[in-house]
């Protein structure tokens, strides 16, 4: 019997420029939550929890990529929490880890299933 997953993704705001990304990050869902981000990102710090993202592909990878772009042309600031495994293995295979990694740190904190990533201009 296989598992049936919905595909439909979810940026829910919680205030006070903190969000959370749920459901799967694909080539089907990223450019509506890119849309929708455009118009709520307008917080000049962001941070964004992926632990609810159930599964990702380079689509997604292009999505933390696109924001990562988008906050530093605007001189503002983007945190990732939990960014999910597929992801940073995508990032790093297609040799683009750096770019996730180069506007802020890993934290020391987070263990190897979950970085952080943050963006400054």
């Amino acid at each position: 019997m296989s598992k049936v997953q919905t595909s439909k993704a979810r940026l829910e705001s919680l205030g006070d420029g903190r969000f959370r990304v749920s459901g799967i990050l694909d080539a089907d869902t990223v450019t509506a939550i890119l849309e929708e981000s455009a118009r709520k990102f307008t917080a000049p710090a962001i941070v964004v929890d992926l632990a609810p993202v159930t599964a990702s592909d380079s689509a997604g990878m292009a999505l933390l990529l696109e924001w990562l772009r988008v906050s530093r042309a605007a001189g503002h600031r983007i945190h990732f929490d939990n960014v999910p495994q597929q992801i940073m293995a995508l990032a790093r295979i297609s040799e683009v880890d750096d770019l996730l990694l180069e506007n802020g740190a890993v934290s020391a904190s987070a263990d190897a299933r979950s970085p952080v990533v943050e963006a400054t201009a």
